[in-house]
């Protein structure tokens, strides 16, 4: 600011920052809950049918898929009779249905037992990794993409904006495999640090959880970077930076809840996707969760297994999604006449 300049006097405008609105049944929120309940219940009964539709669509005889193909006709008619093959297809729908509303979710053939005790036993597991992994994404993505935001804002430090983009865009492309595979060679082989698989020890759980977090870290970086670089354009920043408040007291006071919705937004998105992306992490750590089962129960062909366990990470993901669009409306109101960032 030049010597002739006049130093902004008078109050300091506050940073747009939208006010919670009160939670009652009306207006917007009515709308919003027929909208979401609306949707929810067809995306249920479409993952229902999807889930039922995966053994009669398989390819060829399930039953002789199961038994092998040198099994005795007596042995085929008997699993196609446990699988119920030989009634008509709305017939075992409607048990299909019964097993859902039953809290069982069908017997697995390889062990005799409700489909949900075994869900139940594998699904903490997976939580374990996925919660851990969602949190430190956002302990990671939020400040990085905010400091590298405010240091490359206005065309300043070109490489640096360019080198983050270069290595966020590589880190969060990256296959949760491949990633896997390198922080166990690195870590477990070469250093003999952690261990490369189980979860008999909290230390087990380290390369699983960083092997899950890395790729959306970055991803919700990038984002928050962008973000950070709009919010740090508009007319209020400005005229803050003009009053010379401190670094920590502009970025924290007045960028950092205007970031609220874009990154909830990304928790959403990310906590889903972990869900299918355990599948793969946990056979790679051999860790005993739902991945590593409906491996297991694909490899032996025990399809009440993959239905059950396909059906429930579903439901999660649903429910995940519904917990963040009503966050979301709270925290932005504009979102309960329209999509999570509707106007």
């Amino acid at each position: 600011m030049s010597a002739g300049s006049a130093v902004p006097t008078g109050p300091l405008p506050a940073a747009p920052v939208r006010r919670v609105p009160r939670l009652r049944l009306g207006g917007g929120w009515a709308g919003f809950a027929v909208r979401r309940a609306g949707g929810l219940l067809m995306s249920m009964l479409l993952l229902v049918l999807v889930t039922f539709l995966i053994v009669p669509l398989l390819p060829g005889d399930p039953a002789r898929a199961i038994a092998g193909t040198n099994s005795s006709p007596a042995t085929l008619a008997a699993i196609r009779e446990r699988l119920g093959l030989d009634e008509p297809l709305a017939t075992r729908f409607v048990h299909y249905l019964g097993d859902i509303a039953s809290g069982r979710l069908g017997t697995s053939f390889r062990f005799d037992t409700p489909v949900a005790d075994i869900v139940a036993t594998r699904l903490p597991y997976t939580v374990q990794l996925v919660i851990p992994a969602v949190l430190l994404s956002l302990v990671i993505a939020v400040p990085l993409g905010m400091a590298v935001g405010v240091l490359t804002r206005d065309g300043r430090r070109r490489r640096l904006g360019v080198g983050f983009g270069t290595v966020a865009g590589l880190l969060a492309s990256a296959p949760v495999y491949v990633v896997a595979t390198l922080l166990i060679v690195l870590f477990s082989i070469s250093l003999g640090l952690l261990p490369s698989g189980g979860a008999t020890t909290p230390s087990a759980l380290v390369l699983p959880i960083a092997a899950l977090c890395i790729g959306p870290a970055f991803a919700i970086a990038r984002v928050v970077r962008q973000e950070t670089a709009s919010v740090l354009a508009q007319d209020y920043m400005r005229t803050a930076r003009g009053h010379r408040l401190g670094s920590v007291r502009l970025h924290l006071r007045h960028a950092l809840p205007n970031l609220v919705t874009s990154v909830l937004t990304l928790s959403g998105l990310v906590l889903t996707s972990l869900l299918g992306g355990t599948i793969i992490l946990e056979n790679v750590f051999t860790y005993p969760g739902l991945g590593t089962e409906v491996v297991q129960a694909i490899i032996y062909k025990d399809y009440p297994v993959i239905q059950g366990i396909i059906l429930v990470v579903g439901m999660l993901a649903l429910l995940v999604n519904l917990l963040v669009d009503v966050v979301l409306g709270i925290v932005d109101p504009r979102t309960l006449e329209g999509g999570r960032r509707g106007h």
